[in-house]
């Protein structure tokens, strides 16, 4: 600390070096919550000091396996199943939602990822990779900005392909992108009483089969996957700095969208 001689940024590390809880009497919403990725996010989010509302599609098991741990860390929790490929179930959530607890934070999480080209993608694949992607993180955002009264923040995670994209996982990488496009729009469009930020992340979880492909860190320029961890404190940073942040992109994989 003593080395940094710029008081503002003293400050902020001042502020996540000795504040264990930042997110202390905030209440975040996660979207796609129960199981890997949205879980870990849930996890870090309680243990940073947050009130959970863990969302689901169809992972009762895991939502309520998560709702018990997240208990155990004597924080408030929440779960709510929504179809997000159904506008009206993601039009409703928020306000739902509202009836049990005030939202501060909302982490657009929820995604489908399909290996579909443009050839073998049908009009089905991409209307649902549309709604859940894209269509659901305006629907929520445009709800939670109705009842933020006193301000707040979104963070909608993305994937490095949105701003690299390639020809496999089509309908996919068209979704991230747009929604990398509208998390600069929506900063403009909620200031100044809402923040809206991105996270772009690369290889944090391998495969739910376990079977990484050896070959996907030879294009990383770090060589390797993401360690435990990683993506979550990026996440917390993006919670708990300052407010004059909006309309950014975090990268969070490793200088992949660099290559």
């Amino acid at each position: 600390m003593a080395l940094v001689q710029n008081p503002i940024l003293r400050n902020v590390l001042k502020f996540h070096l000795m504040n264990e809880e930042p997110l202390r009497r905030k209440t975040v919403f996660i979207t796609g919550a129960a199981r890997r990725l949205g879980r870990n996010f849930a996890l870090a989010c309680a243990r940073a000091g947050a009130d959970i509302v863990i969302h689901h599609a169809h992972s009762d098991t895991d939502a309520e396996s998560l709702r018990a741990e997240i208990g155990g860390l004597n924080r408030r929790v929440w779960v709510f199943h929504a179809d997000f490929g159904d506008s009206s179930q993601t039009r409703n959530l928020i306000p739902l939602i509202n009836r049990f607890t005030p939202i501060h934070y909302l982490i657009n999480n929820a995604a489908i990822f399909e290996s579909l080209t443009l050839e073998t993608a049908s009009l089905k694949d991409w209307e649902r990779h549309i709604a859940i992607n894209l269509t659901a993180p305006f629907l929520l955002s445009q709800a939670f900005a109705r009842q933020a009264a006193q301000g707040g923040r979104i963070v909608n995670v993305l994937d490095w392909r949105a701003l690299r994209p390639g020809a496999d996982h089509f309908p996919y990488t068209v979704s991230k992108a747009a929604l990398a496009a509208m998390t600069r729009s929506l900063a403009v469009a909620l200031a100044p009483k809402i923040t809206v930020n991105g996270l772009a992340l690369g290889a944090i979880l391998p495969p739910s089969d376990g079977n990484a492909n050896p070959e996907i860190t030879k294009n990383i320029p770090l060589k390797r996957w993401a360690k435990e961890g990683e993506a979550e404190q990026a996440l917390i940073f993006l919670l708990t700095c300052p407010e004059y942040i909006t309309g950014e992109i975090l990268h969070a994989d490793g200088g992949r969208h660099l290559i």
